[in-house]
């Protein structure tokens, strides 16, 4: 059949698709098969990789969503409240500007660990099978970053210094379901053996264990920030609401504008080399 462009060419696709009286998802009928009777966590599971989730994979998904939703007035919070304060004619683009804050400091440290700790699994030559030999593989890789001077990702907090709930919480899912991977199982070994490494203990932080927890799921690994921002406009659109019920971006701005300070100008120096 010859498309718009003129050409034979089909654009082939396993996610939505609608005909004069059906739409089509994922190969189940919308209305029918999908709409009051798959949640909204499996669906999203279902959209990215194509195969319906088992209820334990389930589980440990929607927990993940449910740790990275809202974490209270961080800077994606703030920012989303203080954009919907500029236009509030705009709510889409208040829930933008509260997503595109999601990077290396908050929410992307998701992605981050997931895809570190899967690059130390693969170039293992063989997977630990006990907890020991996971604890020796553990050593290796918090010496190395510590040699190269690089942060461990998802390794501490600058609130839960004394232990992330989230963490054990997941630990537990996981493992309830039967879905503790080499990834969760990485991530804890180096939860146990790093304060030998370092000399001081820290903890292992919520968005890292969701990165590992995704990371076993076989979720991909280009996605897994994704996943995060996917919790995270849950929980913009709760501050917004919250915004309309209680405001507090007004004050956040008069704060700054009416303290702010004048200084003389202080030009920028290249280091030097």
């Amino acid at each position: 059949m010859t498309g718009r462009t003129g050409t034979n060419e089909k654009y082939r696709t396993a996610l939505g698709a609608s005909s004069r009286h059906h739409i089509t998802l994922l190969g189940q009928d919308l209305a029918d098969d999908v709409m009051g009777t798959v949640g909204f966590g499996e669906l999203a599971f279902w959209l990215a990789t194509q195969r319906r989730p088992t209820p334990g994979e389930t589980r440990v998904f929607e927990a993940v969503l449910a740790a990275l939703a809202d974490h209270g007035f961080t800077p994606t919070a703030i920012t989303a409240r203080l954009t919907f304060l500029s236009a509030p004619d705009s709510v889409q683009g208040a829930l933008a500007a509260g997503l595109l804050g999601g990077g290396s400091r908050f929410l992307g440290v998701t992605e981050d660990c997931g895809r570190f700790l899967h690059e130390v699994l693969q170039q293992a030559e063989n997977l630990p099978t006990t907890e020991a030999e996971w604890d020796a593989l553990a050593v290796t890789v918090v010496q190395k970053q510590r040699a190269e001077k690089k942060f461990v990702p998802g390794l501490g907090h600058h609130v839960h210094k004394d232990g992330d709930p989230r963490t054990p919480r997941l630990f537990q899912i996981a493992a309830e379901e039967n879905l503790f991977g080499p990834h969760l199982s990485l991530f804890a070994a180096i939860g146990r053996v790093h304060p030998q490494v370092l000399g001081k203990t820290l903890p292992l932080n919520g968005a890292g264990v969701c990165g590992a927890a995704l990371a076993d799921l076989g979720l991909p690994l280009e996605l897994l920030r994704g996943f995060a921002l996917l919790a995270r406009t849950a929980g913009l659109i709760g501050q917004l609401a919250e915004e309309l019920r209680r405001p507090v971006a007004g004050d956040i701005f008069l704060s700054v504008d009416l303290n702010n300070q004048s200084v003389p100008p202080e030009p920028f120096e290249q280091p030097a080399l």
